[in-house]
């Protein structure tokens, strides 16, 4: 007599929203080394717009990113890529309903938004609608098609909707876009879902 052994699960995670950072210089920080200006007030020396300020005070979490974001858009600041970002800030405060009216007044602006497509996509994925978390996917991957996590996490979307061959697909993309190293998890993946359809 034969017997089953279960193997458990892989606990899989998607990739989380992406923000706009297009327009302020990343300062690279040697790893260990302590920030001392985590907590100092950003005074505009070189005269940095409303947005690129936002960008700083959302880098350090400050609330007040939110209101600065809000006021690049009122003087017409990369209005697109503020309310995208503002969308972020009320996603991950839990209010959806804002973060999803942020979105669509970026495409709005700009219908060719990727980042904004891409965090739509992950919103409704995370509410359950994955129905327009795939349309959003799909869209983020017309715009930006080497963009390997809009690949990944389509294939989960399109998992969880039971459309499994179309999700290993995906999955193989994502794969040839990504390192070796990077693809155990969607490798894993594909296994698993290859073995659920019996081929």
């Amino acid at each position: 007599m034969a017997k089953v052994i279960q193997f458990p699960k892989p606990v899989v995670e998607k990739f989380g929203f992406k923000p706009v950072r297009k327009n302020v210089k990343q300062v690279k920080r040697i790893p260990g080394q302590l920030d001392l200006f985590t907590q100092g007030k950003v005074i505009s020396l070189n005269q940095l717009s409303s947005f690129d300020e936002a960008l700083l005070l959302d880098d350090r979490g400050d609330a007040k990113a939110k209101e600065i974001y809000q006021r690049a858009i009122e003087e017409g600041d990369s209005i697109a890529d503020a309310y995208c970002n503002l969308g972020i800030l009320e996603s991950q405060a839990g209010n959806y309903s804002k973060a999803i009216d942020c979105f669509t007044k970026c495409l709005t602006e700009n219908p060719r938004h990727f980042e904004a497509h891409y965090n739509l996509a992950n919103l409704y994925a995370e509410i359950g609608n994955l129905s327009l978390a795939k349309v959003h996917y799909q869209i983020s991957i017309e715009v930006e098609p080497h963009f390997p996590n809009s690949h990944f996490n389509l294939g989960l979307t399109l998992a969880m909707n039971k459309e499994i061959e179309e999700a290993i697909q995906s999955l193989k993309s994502y794969c040839r876009l990504v390192s070796p190293k990077d693809r155990f998890q969607a490798e894993e993946l594909i296994q698993t879902f290859a073995q659920s359809i019996g081929n």
